[in-house]
């Protein structure tokens, strides 16, 4: 089947700017439902074939663009510490998502005759 399958539409992507060097996109906010759903940076990196280093320096990164953290590390204890989101953190990545919906939403007619104009042209 062709990349762009009978059922399927292209995609919209949504990288957000916060100035002319800092931005949030689908791979920071991916990272950080990874940090949720696995309890640890270095787990969420491995989920997405990324370094801890890699992984680590991006939540840096996120917490030092949004002025607040966004994922808080745990130390020790019985199961060797980990990481998990901060109340910010889930908020960031619920309203990133929902962003990303409604931009979506927005252009969902222009991505259905994206769809069917490459069609065409591909035919032609």
């Amino acid at each position: 089947m062709s990349r762009l399958g009978a059922k399927s539409l292209p995609q919209l992507s949504v990288r957000i700017d916060l100035d002319a060097e800092d931005r949030i996109g689908p791979g920071k906010i991916q990272l950080l439902e990874n940090i949720r759903e696995h309890g640890s940076i270095s787990a969420a990196g491995r989920a997405m074939d990324m370094s801890y280093k890699r992984a680590w320096d991006l939540v840096d990164e996120i917490n030092r663009i949004c002025g607040h953290a966004a994922v808080e590390r745990q130390t020790g204890g019985k199961n060797g510490g980990g990481a998990m989101l901060t109340p910010f953190g889930t908020a960031l990545v619920a309203r990133y998502r929902k962003i990303e919906r409604d931009a979506a939403r927005a252009v969902r007619k222009e991505l259905m005759a994206l769809r069917t104009d490459i069609k065409r042209s591909r035919k032609a």
